[in-house]
């Protein structure tokens, strides 16, 4: 049998997730974080029922072709009306637990994808 190294070449990786905290490569953080392959975003929202539609313009700006939207420790669904520029935009918007995208965000930059993490802590 062989193996093959896995050459993840995403500057930042999501090592761990618990509500309340992130830890991105060696930092924990413990707030609400956009995070890239190469961009690592403190972002405003802690919770979900302080997400509005203005915290997503950043991710418009950032035009990743998959957003990941992470609730929190619960899956709530958005508003279309919240991401729905976003969708118009032509980037593709999952929403999930935030422990879920953070999986998902690792096994999409392993495959060497372009992906954004919009990851609420609470």
């Amino acid at each position: 049998m062989s193996l093959i190294l896995d050459e993840n070449s995403a500057k930042h990786q999501i090592r761990a997730y618990q509500p309340g905290q992130i830890k991105v490569n060696e930092k924990i953080y413990y707030h609400s974080l956009i995070v890239t392959s190469q961009k690592l975003i403190d972002w405003t929202p802690q919770t979900f029922t302080e997400l509005t539609a203005e915290h997503l313009n950043i991710l418009a700006s950032l035009a990743p072709p998959i957003l990941l939207i992470g609730t929190g420790s619960a899956l709530k669904f958005l508003s279309p009306t919240v991401y729905g520029k976003l969708i118009n935009q032509g980037i593709g918007v999952e929403v999930m637990t935030t422990r879920a995208a953070c999986m998902t965000y690792n096994a999409l930059t392993a495959e060497n994808r372009e992906v954004a993490a919009a990851l609420i802590i609470k």
